[in-house]
């Protein structure tokens, strides 16, 4: 993706959260910041990963808030306004492990159907490495802290809470198969 792209992402996520949501803006500038230090491992989609750092949490915009669900909500605004790329969409939807939230919240069905998971799993993972190594204010923490952040903020039985524990093993591994990339291991698929 271009830079022109990329211009584009960091207009839409700042004209969305920036003013409504300023602590999830900063989040999402920290989630793209680490996305740049995944471009020498990335090649041509280093672009890509960039925007839908930048977007992956357009969706919790009160404006977008259809479902409640921000991947998803996020996913139909950057499709059905703006026709964004498949990939990005599909990258937005389900970063994070998204999926095994969908199912907490009897979405699992929809999310697959509209966006369907993307098969280059590195993407994948980049993204989740981005996502949960970012704190709400925008600063690199550890992926174990990430987790136990969200579950101190959301509380261990809510719906959040009962996601994040289910995805928490996930979480680690893909942040582990990036950070062995990081550290000069082959890629893997």
């Amino acid at each position: 993706m271009s830079e022109q792209l990329i211009s584009w992402a960091r207009t839409v996520a700042r004209n969305e959260l920036a003013e409504p949501l300023p602590r999830r803006w900063a989040h999402t500038q920290g989630v793209a910041d680490r996305a740049s230090r995944l471009e020498g491992v990335l090649g041509r989609q280093a672009g890509l990963l960039t925007c839908a750092a930048l977007l992956h949490d357009v969706g919790y915009a009160p404006t977008l808030a259809a479902t409640g669900f921000h991947p998803l909500d996020g996913a139909r605004f950057l499709r059905d306004v703006h026709g964004a790329d498949d990939q990005l969409t599909r990258l937005v939807a389900n970063h994070s492990f998204a999926l095994l939230e969908a199912d907490e919240r009897g979405l699992r069905e929809v999310l697959e159907a509209e966006f369907p998971l993307l098969e280059d799993q590195f993407l994948v993972d980049a993204l989740v490495w981005c996502d949960m190594t970012t704190t709400p204010d925008g600063s690199p923490t550890t992926t174990e802290a990430r987790v136990a952040e969200i579950l101190g903020r959301y509380g261990v039985e809510s719906l959040v809470g009962r996601f994040i524990r289910r995805a928490s093993p996930e979480i680690f591994a893909a942040v582990a198969r990036v950070e062995a990339v990081l550290a000069g291991q082959p890629r893997w698929g």
